[in-house]
């Protein structure tokens, strides 16, 4: 009873399924587009500035054996992007753009699959690249488990398109608006293809309500949490200003103009920074609001972490969200946070004891939270404490075994026999 499962870039919950798969005995192969063991080849070579990005690749030695590797997509977009090659990336159009790394990731595994068979029970796939990989699984009745990382499209074009009109200064940051036809499609056909469906949140679960026809079963398994900084220090805000931070990227998908909304008139008293990236440049609004802030376009992860350690706070008021690993990130170096119901907030977070919870889609609440704060900041200390703890109770090990036993649940159920 083994499963195939496939990611391109190996992000931090793919990390985590496949460990979790893989302690438990139900991994048949791994498959990814760059992956770097210690010792080998590519390892030595990120030591090297121009290999760096390899470091990001690297995978437990564990798994070196049945990892399958399918790098020549993947490796053009890395060159593509150092040499500023644009057009090479570009949204759906360039051969190197992620939809084709993806896309073509899927169709190597399909070819594995038609392969192999008889050796496997099922295949454990992400949205965007699951397409072919599901079609011949379906012609082979393996079963079809399909993790969906964020929120569901149709719910994304309400949501999207609500903002767009009432904040139209704000949508030229919002990439989500400019997906094809043809690549919606593919996301429905996935979905329809799928025996099981894994989220990381009650919310992305809500989005599929507008899915127009039956789903296969879903199920909730929020993601773990980094380690805990145990050596965080609180230090006393009497007598300086509150650090506020926001980390993520630069679009209003993530309610970035909430977020300077809210801290409109409290420059005296509040110290904000942001870090992310986004379209600066085309965005007017953006450029006259990052003025008034202190602006990081990019830091390293564990930079990221040892600034969050030292702030007293984190908004994060996401208008549509998977998840949002910054949330997760930031309690686990006792920083509490501010975020929204549209985002893994409502999953983890008890509202007013380790963090908060607001309505997305406006400033008011964080307004409203923030001058309580400023009037009583001995409560981001206590939060802050009370976010180690929530996070030291869910590390990322928790998440791994409890995707992993779900998973062989379900490979161990019958499906139901089509009509």
């Amino acid at each position: 009873m083994k499963i195939v499962l496939s990611h391109p870039f190996g992000n931090a919950n793919t990390r985590a399924a496949v460990m979790g798969m893989h302690r438990l005995g139900l991994l048949d192969s791994f498959h990814t587009c760059i992956a770097c063991f210690k010792g080998s080849l590519l390892y030595r070579l990120s030591a090297l500035k121009a290999f760096r990005e390899f470091r990001r690749r690297e995978f437990d030695a564990a798994l070196r054996g049945i990892t399958r590797v399918h790098p020549w997509k993947e490796m053009g977009r890395q060159a593509a992007m150092k040499l500023k090659l644009s057009s090479l990336t570009g949204h759906e159009t360039g051969c190197f753009c992620v939809d084709n790394v993806c896309r073509d990731l899927d169709k190597k595994v399909a070819r594995y699959l038609a392969r192999h068979k008889d050796a496997v029970a099922g295949v454990y796939t992400y949205e965007d690249m699951a397409l072919d990989t599901f079609s011949v699984a379906k012609k082979n009745h393996l079963k079809c488990l399909y993790d969906l990382p964020t929120g569901y499209w149709r719910a994304k074009e309400v949501y999207f398109g609500e903002e767009k009109v009432k904040n139209p200064q704000w949508a030229v940051t919002m990439a989500g608006l400019y997906d094809s036809k043809a690549k919606l499609q593919r996301k429905d056909d996935e979905l329809a293809l799928a025996d099981k469906i894994y989220v990381a949140s009650s919310f992305t679960r809500r989005t599929l309500e507008m899915y127009p026809g039956p789903l296969a079963p879903i199920e909730v398994i929020p993601y773990g949490f980094p380690p805990v900084n145990e050596n965080r220090v609180y230090a006393d805000c009497k007598g300086r200003k509150i650090r506020v931070l926001f980390v993520g990227g630069l679009s209003q998908q993530k309610g970035i103009s909430y977020f300077f909304e809210a801290l409109q008139g409290m420059e005296g008293r509040i110290e904000a920074t942001m870090v992310g990236r986004g379209r600066v440049e085309q965005c007017p609004a953006l450029q006259e609001a990052l003025a008034r802030v202190n602006y990081i376009p990019s830091l390293p992860h564990e930079e990221v972490l040892r600034l969050m350690a030292t702030q007293d706070l984190l908004i994060f008021p996401s208008l549509f969200e998977g998840f949002g690993l910054v949330v997760t990130e930031a309690m686990s170096q006792g920083t509490p946070v501010i975020t929204t119901d549209r985002t893994c907030g409502p999953d983890i977070i008890t509202h007013g004891v380790d963090g908060w919870i607001v309505k997305a889609g406006t400033a008011a609440p964080i307004k409203d939270l923030l001058e309580d704060l400023l009037k009583n900041p001995e409560k981001l200390a206590t939060a802050g404490r009370n976010a180690l703890a929530t996070a030291s109770r869910r590390p990322w090990p928790v998440y791994e075994k409890e995707l992993a036993e779900s998973v062989n649940r379900f490979l161990h159920d019958k499906l139901p026999q089509s009509e």
